[in-house]
């Protein structure tokens, strides 16, 4: 593979994410804020590295028996992209030889613990959401060889959004520590594209309506963030398993915002953790 399409850094490590070949084992959790890994160290028996480059840091460490990543990604899925595709390029390829390893290897879990707001009334703050599938607004898998589109009535100004599941296997696990289940809309901004008309007005006034009202089979759409639907496509496409927690600290609908957040995303960082490092 050419070396503009695998960059790398002089120690052969993927270009944004310093990552080498064997610093990658098997059980990964993403945060969006670098300083939110600081919540997740005091739980770590052993700390391996703590590598910082832009908004990615990434530690190494073990949690009980287990060997874990953490990494935080910012917001989006334009790191998102970045994030998955030099996991995989650690994990599975020879970096030194630019080529994909002859040995299949167990499929990297992926577990994303962020914040999200709910546009449901009857999901309180500071619950737990577990979110079984996703829309991505943000089109990233347009530019993928994806073929799974949804329709959702209303909104056929925009293109479709690509539709996927989480991993039925981590979502099964992680079931119990989950308050709230659901179709999460994964936007490509914070502003305009997650429904605010601030400072700048909105094109579709009712997009939180329109999207609260859809479902895809028995699951109805929950909450709106930023990352989830490109998590899920892309460990899809890269054999990685991959489910996403999110602490919900904002009711749209209600406009209201949780005055524990840190409390919430503790806990929650807390009890994903119990599940992850339990033997399974």
């Amino acid at each position: 593979m050419p070396a503009s399409e695998i960059i790398l850094n002089a120690d052969h490590s993927v270009y944004h994410l310093h990552l080498k070949n064997g610093e990658v084992p098997q059980k990964v959790i993403t945060v969006g804020d670098p300083d939110r890994i600081d919540w997740i160290l005091p739980h770590l028996d052993h700390i391996e590295f703590d590598r910082s480059q832009r908004e990615f840091r990434t530690v190494k460490g073990r949690l009980g028996a287990e060997e874990i990543l953490v990494i935080s990604t910012g917001i989006g899925t334009d790191n998102i992209d970045i994030v998955l595709n030099e996991l995989h390029l650690a994990y599975c390829w020879d970096l030194q030889q630019r080529k994909k390893l002859s040995r299949n290897l167990p499929p990297l879990q992926v577990i994303r613990l962020g914040t999200s707001g709910t546009l449901r009334p009857e999901i309180p703050l500071d619950s737990i959401l577990m979110s079984e599938g996703a829309l991505g607004f943000d089109y990233l898998m347009y530019f993928y060889h994806w073929t799974d589109y949804e329709t959702v009535a209303g909104l056929d100004a925009f293109p479709r959004p690509y539709r996927v599941m989480g991993s039925e296997n981590l979502r099964n696990r992680f079931r119990p520590m989950a308050d709230f289940s659901g179709i999460t809309v994964t936007a490509n901004g914070f502003y305009g594209p997650q429904g605010r008309s601030l400072p700048l007005a909105a094109k579709q006034p009712q997009w939180l309506e329109i999207l609260a009202d859809h479902s895809i089979g028995s699951y109805p759409v929950t909450n709106l963030e930023m990352e989830t639907a490109g998590i899920y496509a892309l460990g899809r496409l890269l054999n990685m398993e991959c489910l996403s927690l999110s602490a919900i600290l904002a009711n749209r609908r209600q406009q209201i915002f949780s005055t524990q957040a840190e409390q919430t995303v503790k806990l929650m960082i807390k009890k994903a953790l119990e599940i992850f490092s339990a033997q399974h």
